[in-house]
């Protein structure tokens, strides 16, 4: 939890984020995934000042279990001094006990944001789902928080000015926007009218210009004309050579198909799965993970 001290901006964990949503999807199957396509309300996690600390706690760590349809699952909530914003014991179940930072006592708003968190660390410990090393492990924790309908929260609860800062979660403001639209280009669901945090709906805004630029890389017929001209002079190369090499930093690379035609293979823009077709002009891809259909000129 930054509290005062400088937030960390930009993309630096984008490989571990979209690993994460390629392991969601594989994990769960599309249709799994499909079922979260309604986000948490704000009506349903609002805390205000004269709501009881524990009561408000616990009906707001309710309101997460049901959105994350964990079955037979109690949070009991509690405060303290701590580094962190909250720390959750992982046990069997079906009582988890999550220790919240004693500065929600007086900044309630945030915590609904914390529980998020903490919640999806239970839900992905019953699904068995993790990534090795804690730095990957939370990174994985905030992209299926937000992935799957919970993460404007922590998004919501960033703020930053002169004198002071906040920002709750492992990811970046721009991170977690750049999942959040990730989730809004899927789902069709705009969460920019929820933010009370300018600072939040700038990292958002961010968040989609990123999430967009994945939908113009070539080979997809909306890449701009730069991105398709230096894939046609890697086509090319590949083309020329009996080993075609990798085009490095591209996101593509050219595969030869065991003595048939040339193939290119590339990252699904919406789950990051790679897909791989062959090189012949106009080509309709469908991902077999998230099922998006994909025009390319390859």
């Amino acid at each position: 939890m930054a509290n005062g001290g400088p937030v960390e901006h930009g993309y630096p964990h984008l490989e571990t984020v979209r690993a994460a949503v390629t392991a969601l999807y594989k994990r769960l199957s599309y249709d799994t995934v499909h079922m979260f396509a309604t986000s948490v309300a704000p009506a349903d996690v609002a805390f205000c000042d004269t709501d009881d600390l524990y009561l408000g706690a616990q009906r707001v760590s309710r309101e997460l279990v049901r959105h994350f349809r964990l079955p037979d699952a109690r949070m009991i909530i509690s405060f303290r001094e701590m580094g962190h914003a909250a720390n959750v014991e992982l046990t069997a179940g079906p009582e988890y006990f999550i220790e919240l930072n004693d500065r929600f006592r007086t900044h309630r708003r945030d915590i609904g944001a914390a529980l998020a968190h903490e919640v999806m660390h239970v839900w992905l410990h019953r699904l068995g789902l993790s990534f090795p090393g804690t730095r990957d492990n939370e990174i994985l924790t905030d992209t299926a928080t937000t992935y799957l309908g919970a993460g404007w929260l922590l998004l919501d609860a960033y703020r930053e000015d002169a004198a002071s800062s906040q920002k709750l979660g492992y990811l970046t403001p721009e991170e977690f926007g750049y999942v959040l639209a990730k989730r809004s280009l899927v789902f069709g669901e705009d969460p920019s009218t929820w933010f009370t945090s300018a600072q939040a709906y700038t990292a958002y805004t961010r968040g989609m210009t990123r999430a967009r630029r994945d939908e113009r890389q070539p080979p997809l017929t909306a890449a701009g004309w730069a991105g398709r001209r230096r894939y046609a002079q890697d086509r090319r190369h590949a083309q020329d050579r009996p080993v075609p090499r990798p085009a490095a930093d591209t996101g593509y690379a050219f595969t030869p198909d065991g003595g048939g035609p040339l193939r290119v293979s590339f990252p699904c823009p919406t789950c990051y799965q790679r897909i791989r077709v062959p090189v012949r002009g106009r080509v309709r891809a469908r991902c077999g993970l998230c099922r998006t259909v994909l025009e390319c000129d390859t």
